[in-house]
């Protein structure tokens, strides 16, 4: 051995197998001394005599404390290489987010479904379809603005008392506006809300309710009322004389509380209205949008919330009316209760159920799947039709919540003196910003998203009048109705907060459709809006919680898959050369993410190998994080190639995220190959590549699954999440044990390598019992150890191990789990019961 290789402890690591890397300890070594299988001790000539020899022992102690030193500088560089790559940013020695961020991109990915390319509810395919004599507008916009005032059409209220599902509580509803003679009732639109009025002022207005017992004029009984107006109008208009005051009709008055400078009635304006009803025994239900603007109207006496149909109800009922047309034509040939059950037999199945994408449906939806159902049944529809028309329901939803939402504010200011700027541009753009938000945060806690909701409602409005600085209202957030207006639901779950798991509520879409339908309409039908979504997923990106920058980096993927120009040039460059590493792992995530999508695949991989090849110091950083998911390149050989450049790099600056994305493709199937790079670049003839061999071996022993977890549904490491990965490994895949001893043994068999392995060592050992007493990794520790303890020498390593632990004064190993950990490295047939005399 060379002094270089003494003093700096660059020596090539030993092999697995050959007598000197076993031979066994000198006689006179301590046994508190770890065993040094690589230590060479400097003997003196014995023939050297005279005046010189103490001067030359003093020299050989100076060199001797030389080689000492440096080794300890190498250990403590080694150690430094096998740190988290988000270590620089939370602690030198404290956890760190990798494992938390992981789960994150799993429970995210899920939202958003890239078997299929770019099937993000591409509406040019299924605008509108002839089934039958039906035409099926496929737009959530009305083609026209629609009746504002006058009488509702007798045949409108047929088909309605025929077809018209109620609600829950739709009985307390009615009895209300009998005793106070005015509902004012509260929805989230779509939700049947209008329907439910006019049945109940069809019924409060009937013949058999008219105390005269005569009814009133044909489609004069049911009236729409002019919402310019408002409350007042309509009363005043009931006090005079003329036809609209006419005995025993019911008003339909919608009102909008959201646009700029709207204001609700008052509860004096509503018993004005409600005296005027009753001189002329008249019936009223107002129709407002719930939120804050509505919230003093409905906890009033007159406000009652209106829940939606049963969704189940509501199809079923469309799906008899649009099949009963068929029978009555077939001349009993045909029994509806055959087709009808049929259809509802389709309407279950996976891949309809899937294209919907949505867990209830509002009466439009029920009323457009029933007819698209029902012309399959009779063969009127094909199946790619019938598929391409259930994934445009998600998809008219988004376009009907954000279609023309600012046209009030960028209308010329009635009043441009004010000085205030435009009012109402919090209230206006927060259910908006409150969708996106989670449709980009889908499964993270409440507080994240209306919290990250309000953050894009400033960018948005700014970005709509830059020229005044928005009010930030304080007291106005609505829990429900966000809720409602966003068709959310909350549940019970669980976030983990600095590496500990408390409890949270976690909100959700009642659809796993709609985070991809809005994330597609804002993000391909409204331009504009791109600048303040990128300023704000920029802003998410530096959020310290892993639960609130991964969810954002895997929607920005989504995003950048739609338009990756853009997406590159205002997201991915600019995050994948910033100086922070939670900004470069956002880019890496976001590239994977587009990688997803056939059609960007090829694009990312170039882009990735080019950076790896001849990007900046950042860039290869992101590089190498974006290898690690596995899509980046080619081959797994391919992205190993990759990452040996970038971690060999400038003596080795970057071998801490190089050998971390090494251990990452060990979760994934071609985990023997990953292993067997490892082994060449182990026993390679350069010290930088004996240096990643090294590192990738002891990053490997110190990784839990939950930090590399691929997203295969069916993988084998998924019920251990918790485990360290080599021992997870040994018990699913028992063909890697011994790949993996061998290169654990040449860690803890160099001297650069092998304190840190050491201690990577005993992590593992100590994690065969959990804290709480349970059963931990105890299987996958029993394949393991005997491989690693195959010679004398490697067992005594491992009882001095076991015995540091014992007298480990912060958290000593019981004796009889040393014990049962000394049983399992040792096979009973090579047991000589030395070991039971000695204790």
């Amino acid at each position: 051995m060379t002094d270089d290789q003494q003093a700096g402890g660059g020596a090539e690591p030993a092999p697995r197998k050959g007598a000197d890397a076993r031979a066994p300890e000198a006689d006179g070594k301590a046994r508190n001394d770890p065993p040094r299988a690589d230590e060479d001790k400097a003997e003196g000539d014995e023939g050297a005599a005279g005046s010189d020899a103490p001067d030359e022992g003093d020299v050989k102690k100076d060199q001797g404390k030389k080689q000492e030193e440096e080794r300890e500088r190498a250990a403590g560089r080694f150690k430094e290489h096998t740190r988290d790559p988000l270590a620089e940013e939370q602690g030198e020695d404290g956890t760190t987010d990798l494992a938390a961020a992981s789960r994150a991109r799993r429970a995210t990915r899920m939202l958003f479904d890239t078997g299929r390319d770019l099937n993000s509810f591409d509406r040019s395919y299924f605008q509108s379809a002839h089934i039958g004599d039906i035409h099926l507008r496929m737009d959530a916009r009305h083609s026209g603005a629609g009746m504002r005032s006058g009488p509702v059409p007798d045949e409108e209220l047929r088909r309605l008392r025929r077809v018209h599902v109620e609600p829950q509580g739709y009985v307390q509803l009615r009895n209300a506006l009998g005793a106070r003679r005015l509902l004012v009732l509260g929805a989230a639109p779509g939700t049947g809300r209008t329907s439910t009025a006019l049945s109940l002022l069809d019924e409060v207005t009937g013949p058999a309710a008219d105390a005269t017992g005569t009814e009133p004029g044909a489609g004069s009984r049911v009236r729409r009322v002019d919402p310019d107006g408002g409350v007042r109008k309509l009363a005043g208009s009931l006090a005079g004389e003329g036809e609209e005051a006419r005995r025993g009709t019911g008003y339909l008055l919608e009102l909008s509380l959201t646009g700029p400078g709207a204001l609700p009635p008052d509860e004096m304006d509503l018993d004005g209205l409600a005296a005027a009803l009753a001189r002329c025994e008249s019936y009223a239900v107002v129709v407002v949008t719930v939120g804050s603007a509505a919230n003093p109207l409905l906890a009033g006496r007159y406000g009652r919330l209106c829940p939606p149909a049963p969704t189940q109800e509501l199809l079923t009922t469309r799906l008899r009316e649009r099949l009963e047309e068929h029978v009555a034509a077939q001349d009993g040939e045909v029994r509806l209760e055959d087709l009808l059950a049929g259809a509802e037999e389709l309407a279950v199945r996976r891949d309809v159920k899937d294209a919907v994408g949505l867990k209830d449906l509002r009466p439009a939806e029920a009323e457009l799947l029933a007819s698209l159902l029902a012309a399959h049944q009779l063969g009127e529809v094909p199946r790619d039709e019938l598929l391409a028309g259930c994934r445009s329901l998600a998809a008219d939803q988004a376009q009907e919540w954000f279609a023309g939402v600012d046209r009030a504010l960028t209308a010329p200011p009635a009043e441009p003196e004010g000085g205030a700027g435009r009012p109402g541009t919090a209230a206006l753009f927060h259910p908006v910003a409150f969708r996106i938000a989670l449709a980009v945060l889908g499964g993270a806690s409440h507080s994240a998203v209306a919290a990250a909701a309000h953050l894009l409602t400033w960018e948005l409005s700014v970005q709509c009048d830059p020229d005044h600085t928005p009010a930030r209202p304080l007291f106005c957030d609505d829990p429900e109705a966000d809720l409602a207006l966003s068709r959310a639901e909350l549940t019970d779950g669980r976030l983990e907060v600095a590496g500990t798991e408390v409890p949270a509520r976690l909100i959700w879409y009642r659809g796993s459709a709609l985070p991809s339908a809005v994330l597609t309409e804002i993000w391909d039908r409204h331009f504009p809006v791109r600048a303040p979504i990128v300023r704000w997923l920029r802003l998410l990106a530096d959020d310290p919680r892993p639960q609130v920058w991964m969810r954002a980096a895997v929607a920005a993927g989504e995003l950048c898959a739609r338009d990756f120009d853009h997406g590159y040039a205002e997201l991915i460059r600019p995050l994948a050369e910033a100086a922070t590493p939670r900004r470069r792992i956002f880019a890496a995530t976001t590239l994977d993410q587009a990688a997803g999508h056939a059609s960007h695949r090829k694009a990312v991989r170039k882009l990735v190998d080019d950076w790896s090849r001849y990007g900046t110091k950042a860039l290869r950083w992101t590089a190498a994080m974006a290898l690690g998911y596995g899509n980046a390149a080619d081959t797994t050989e391919d992205a190993l190639d990759a990452l040996a450049r970038i971690g060999v790099r400038d003596d080795g600056e970057q071998l801490a995220v190089a050998s971390f994305n090494a251990v990452r493709l060990l979760a994934l199937p071609d985990g023997a190959k990953v292993l067997r790079r490892m082994a060449d670049w182990t026993h390679h003839k350069r010290a930088e590549y004996q240096d990643l061999g090294l590192v990738t071996t002891v990053r490997l022993a110190v990784t839990s699954v939950d930090e590399v977890l691929s997203d295969e549904p069916d993988s084998p490491l998924a019920d251990r999440a918790d485990w360290p990965l080599p021992l997870a490994l040994a018990v699913s895949r028992p063909e890697l044990v011994l790949p993996m001893a061998d290169l654990m043994w040449s860690a803890l068999n160099t001297a650069r390598s092998k304190d840190v392995a050491l201690d990577a060592l005993e992590s593992l050992l100590r994690s065969a019992v959990r804290g709480d007493g349970t059963e931990g990794t105890r299987p996958g520790l029993a394949a393991l150890l005997p491989a690693l303890a195959t010679e004398e020498n490697d067992r005594r390593r491992l009882d001095w191990l076991l015995r540091r632990m014992m007298n480990d004064p912060e958290d000593p190993l019981p004796d009889a789990q040393a014990r049962t950990l000394w049983w399992l490295a040792v096979p009973p047939k090579e047991r000589t019961g030395e070991e039971d005399s000695h204790g």
